[in-house]
């Protein structure tokens, strides 16, 4: 088959094809933030089991899939909210989710 030494060179070429799909991951995230993503899609377009995907994704970022899209939003919001260009309840953070109370509707 291969020679025993070759073993720690595999191991360690794929985890760099690992890490090439998590960041293809991070950027599709970076890229359709706006757009509804699920870890199933994500991990379908990586060729990983959707539980992989996201040990894997934490591991590697410090947060899984989801904490980073909502990071990623919330980071939007907040940057539309100071450039003023989104509505009141368009461009509100996220961060006290449980705290806040729903906000009226603009007509």
């Amino acid at each position: 088959m291969c020679h025993p030494s070759w073993g720690p060179a595999r191991i360690a070429a794929r985890h760099l094809h690992d890490l090439a799909r998590l960041r293809r991951v991070r950027d599709r995230i970076d890229r359709e933030h706006a757009r509804p993503l699920d870890v199933e899609a994500l991990a379908r377009d990586a060729h990983m089991p959707p539980g992989h995907l996201s040990r894997r994704f934490r591991q590697a970022y410090g947060k899984s899939p989801y904490a980073y899209l909502m990071a990623r939003r919330e980071e939007r919001a907040t940057a539309l909210r100071w450039r003023g260009t989104a509505g009141v309840t368009g461009a509100r953070p996220v961060r006290n989710r449980e705290a806040s109370a729903p906000q009226p509707r603009l007509a």
